[in-house]
């Protein structure tokens, strides 16, 4: 692979929120995910689970339910109001004040004409969906107790809702309650100790499926309010419950960290009446599964830990192949460190605040593999809060270490840095063009400052003196209107890439400050952008881990690519489960191509010949035991380092030395005692 000397980072200590809810849109094969922090995030599962877009959270705002109504997206939660999302311009599009208290559910008729709330005050609200906006329609009849769940009948007619011991049906076009199903608290339970219906499922045989704080998974009779049967699942809390779109199975999520699964059979072989009976159980969770969907073919799951799971069924994929693996999503899978080259600093992004830091230096020459002595150690030079409420989207750090940026869904802000006496000016007087921002990227020379908003991207010059909005370059009018979500400069200042989440990347000339060219259209979305400094080539991996390299000059694909294409990646290549979330390149050597994703760092060789089939992908511990003279032989272009766990960054520094950022091994769950259950109602 050969030897550089590497600064192995190990101090930013990023740990994702923990995961509330989610859910899956089945028509557009997207799943809504909403944290703790307030941030929402949309994976495309046609796309190999990518994280194709993240809306930032907000201060005071907390999302407890999401809902899909076709391809728009409501989400409402502890401040009492329901929010629509904006999915192209990535943030909450309006918020309705719903006048009931805290909100604990959210959810839709299948006609999709209806919203239901339920509410702290004990109030189902119904509202009606319009073109552009929803309007308050009706209360249903009020309970003495909060909704803490709510499930429509699929003929729209009909809803079920979860409270303190009981479960109500409503009728949605009167509003009045039809039945009342108590729970029951459990055995040896005190009768003082109330049960609490965290989930409910209404299905369209007009069985209730309810989930409960004593532990039980209950299936009832809709039409005559009885209970048909009880299924302890667990000693402490079901906290939600998912079906699958046939209605043949369901999944339950607990306090306990277990899913489990139940499937709508036939107990005996003749036997021609079916019940729900427990089938599965899978533990991939240390903590609470607050979170569940359950598509065609796989459970999904999340909670406590922060993790995304992806369990598939293996009775409806076939084994042995890369649908039927198990897979945990690493987060994050967009950069939240920036690095300046010249100046040896870096940019931690966290939600509130920034942190720049000096690397250290160490002292003498070692051989491969030697730990050196530290002359200097790591220095955090700034720690920079973020103004206002809504949380950091995007930050940036100039090459030169002189310019800082970060952007929210409502202002951008940028500061000169003195780095060596420590001093940050932030600069009063931005362009109004620089309103808003969801990437930002600046110029190899620190001169200029590139921002994404929507579809088009703003140039802004830098100076001591002042800023100034130089143009704006925008797609052609055919082009779609998603969201930016990677851009990318040229090291000699000519050519900007801008990667949307519509699988479209658009080349600006920034001598010309017009499009260039738009690269061919590739059915899975990019992940990762680079252009060569001497061959300006631009290199581009897919969440499929598909690798393009693209030449700007002629506007078509290099040999290398084409030659890349027809003989086929490595099958160990393709199978990997996490993207590649960063390129660059070796000024020195211009045959190697750097990139990473979280578990691996590569170095591709253009100059070697690709790996075959039946070669060892894997090679670099074989080729460091074998003489010399026999490596060649047994080389390939792809020379892959996997000794590493949650990799961030790596960065090649002006000096020729490597930057290795990796995410500490924190557990922060590891103090919380195992199960942790939820204190959902604490204020």
């Amino acid at each position: 692979m050969g030897e550089f000397t590497a600064h192995r980072v190990r101090f930013f200590d990023y740990m994702p929120s923990a995961i509330r809810t989610m859910r899956f849109n089945a028509g557009t094969e997207r799943l809504a995910l909403a944290r703790a922090d307030g941030a929402v995030e949309i994976f495309n599962f046609s796309d190999h689970y990518h994280q194709e877009k993240i809306i930032p959270g907000q201060d005071g705002r907390t999302v407890e339910a999401l809902c899909w109504v076709g391809q728009r997206l409501f989400g409402a939660g502890l401040n009492g109001e329901i929010t629509e999302y904006d999915l192209e311009n990535l943030r909450p599009k309006y918020t309705v004040e719903a006048y009931g208290g805290p909100i604990w559910t959210i959810t839709s008729n299948t006609q999709g004409t209806l919203l239901a709330v339920g509410c702290e005050d004990g109030t189902v609200k119904m509202f009606e969906i319009l073109e552009d906006r929803i309007q308050f329609k009706t209360n249903l009849d009020r309970q003495k107790g909060r909704i803490i769940c709510l499930s429509w009948h699929p003929s729209g007619t009909l809803i079920a809702a979860g409270m303190m011991d009981m479960i109500r049906i409503f009728d949605a076009e009167t509003g009045h309650a039809t039945q009342r199903m108590l729970v029951e608290r459990g055995c040896g339970a005190s009768k003082s100790r109330e049960v609490v219906v965290w989930s409910v499922i209404f299905l369209s045989d007009h069985t209730i499926v309810s989930g409960d704080s004593a532990g039980k998974v209950q299936i009832w009779d809709g039409v005559t309010g009885t209970l048909i049967r009880t299924h302890l699942v667990t000693k402490w809390d079901v906290l939600e419950l998912s079906v699958s779109q046939d209605e043949s199975s369901l999944v339950a999520g607990t306090s306990e960290g277990t899913v489990v699964q139940f499937q709508f059979l036939s107990s005996t072989v003749n036997q021609q009446d079916r019940e729900w009976i427990r089938t599965r159980t899978f533990k991939n969770h240390t903590h609470d599964v607050r979170a569940l969907a359950h598509t065609e073919t796989a459970v999904v799951s999340g909670g406590m830990d922060t993790q995304l799971v992806v369990h598939p069924l293996l009775d409806k994929v076939e084994k042995n192949t890369q649908a039927s693996a198990q897979r945990k999503i690493a987060f994050p899978h967009k950069s939240l460190v920036c690095c300046a080259k010249k100046a040896a600093l870096l940019l931690f992004q966290f939600p509130d605040h920034l942190e720049l830091w000096r690397l250290g230096e160490s002292e003498g020459h070692g051989k491969p593999g030697d730990f050196l002595p530290v002359k200097r150690k790591p220095e955090k030079l700034i720690h920079l809060k973020r103004k206002g409420d809504d949380h950091i989207c995007s930050s940036a750090l100039s090459p030169c270490g002189g310019w800082l940026a970060y952007s929210t869904v409502s202002s951008v802000r940028l500061y000169a840095i003195q780095y060596n006496n420590i001093s940050i000016t932030k600069v009063s007087k931005l362009p109004k063009d620089l309103r808003s921002a969801q990437q930002l990227c600046f110029s190899s020379d620190s001169s200029k400052l590139f921002a994404s908003h929507h579809s088009s991207v703003s140039v802004v010059s830098l100076s001591q003196q002042e800023c100034k909005h130089l143009h704006t370059l925008k797609p052609s009018k055919s082009a779609s209107r998603q969201p930016v979500h990677l851009l990318c400069t040229s090291e000699d200042g000519r050519w900007l890439a801008a990667a949307n989440t519509h699988c479209e990347i658009h080349v600006y000339d920034l001598q010309k400050l017009k499009l260039h060219c738009t690269v061919p259209v590739y059915s899975s979305c990019p992940t990762a952008i680079g252009i060569h400094p001497t061959t300006s080539n631009l290199v581009v991996v897919h969440a499929d881990q598909q690798i393009f390299e693209f030449s700007l000059l002629r506007k078509e694909y290099t040999d290398w690519s084409r030659k890349l294409q027809r003989q086929g990646l490595h099958h160990l290549w393709l199978e990997r489960d996490t993207p590649v979330t960063h390129v660059t390149f070796s000024p020195k050597n211009p045959a190697h191509i750097f990139l990473h994703d979280m578990f691996m760092f590569c170095i591709i060789d253009q100059s070697l010949p690709l790996p075959e089939e039946k070669t060892l992908l894997y090679n670099q511990m074989t080729l460091r035991s074998l003489p010399e003279k026999e490596r060649s032989r047994h080389s390939h272009a792809f020379k892959i380092c996997k000794n590493f766990k949650h990799l961030l960054c790596v960065s090649l520094l002006d000096d020729h030395s490597l930057v290795v950022v990796e995410r500490p091994l924190l557990d922060i769950m590891a103090k919380l005692p195992a199960p942790v259950r939820q204190k959902k109602f604490a204020t």
